[in-house]
């Protein structure tokens, strides 16, 4: 069964965000929710010369407490990983998950990701990394490799978590825009949830075409839809549309095939991240 899976690399207040969403997104699916901390390699201790004046006995004593200390900061990050699993926890607990999954992973996340990807149906990670200080707008490490590499649906959270009350598809009627809506349509993730269809283009009779085609495909789903077209560079179109329309959720393909994949695609996908102040739902 497809899961939601939570990327928890710290314990703070974007944990907390990246908790609320991936509860709040077990519920809405009905799917079991796993707690995911990566253990990548630490760095270990720079290497030494030892050789020259100390003698064979000493640099082998000091090798080996070398070793040792490496040994023990292994230890030490696999019980900070498992106290900040068991803190993640209890906050999905009070989101009213009752049952959650913990796991810890040796490796780099991407690895750990690869090794579980049949059993992803969703996955919730934070738009910073551990590093970074909530407001700062960086994106975390691993988050643009993992966009690339990842052929599932990723919930990049951002900021405080708030239950999305209208979502938003950036839409330019290519065959991944609709496959995108498709997938709406078949998931619960959304559903219930007002949605706004935004075309970035000209205001003709083709452009409404398109986008009445497209809500009608929603619509018979039960989604109550709205359409908007706007002209304009894309990334201050999809800002002011969120601002005006009090949009709390935008839903974009990774790529596309269209103005849309021009932004998208390289470092404008990093910039789009940092600017958002709403999550991101992207599909593949």
């Amino acid at each position: 069964m497809s899961k939601v899976i939570a990327c928890i690399d710290t314990f703070n207040h974007m944990a907390e965000t990246v908790c609320d969403y991936a509860a709040w997104a077990s519920q809405k699916m009905k799917a079991p929710l796993t707690l995911l901390h990566a253990l990548e390699k630490p760095n270990t201790l720079p290497a030494t010369n030892l050789s020259g004046s100390i003698g064979l006995g000493t640099r082998e004593h000091l090798l080996e407490e070398l070793a040792e200390l490496d040994q023990q900061r292994s230890r030490l990050l696999r019980e900070q990983g498992r106290l900040m699993l068991e803190e993640a926890q209890q906050r999905v607990l009070q989101q009213g998950i009752s049952e959650s999954e913990t796991l810890q992973r040796h490796g780099t996340l991407q690895e750990s990701l690869t090794t579980l990807e049949a059993e992803i149906g969703l996955l919730v990670m934070g738009r910073e990394g551990c590093h970074e200080q909530p407001g700062q707008q960086h994106v975390g490490t691993h988050l643009e490799s993992v966009i690339r590499t990842l052929h599932h649906p990723i919930l990049v959270t951002v900021g405080d978590f708030v239950p999305p009350k209208r979502f938003m598809v950036a839409y330019d009627a290519s065959q991944t825009s609709r496959s995108i809506l498709e997938r709406i349509a078949a998931s619960p993730l959304l559903r219930g949830i007002p949605c706004t269809l935004l075309l970035i283009g000209a205001n003709t009779e083709i452009e409404q075409s398109l986008l009445d085609e497209a809500a009608a495909q929603l619509a018979a789903q039960g989604f109550e839809v709205n359409c908007e077209i706007r002209a304009g560079e894309v990334a201050p179109c999809i800002q002011q549309a969120i601002s005006d329309l009090s949009v709390d959720l935008l839903v974009m393909g990774a790529y596309g095939h269209s103005r849309i994949r021009q932004f998208l695609v390289g470092s404008t996908t990093t910039k789009l991240l940092q600017k958002s102040q709403i999550p991101l739902l992207i599909l593949r």
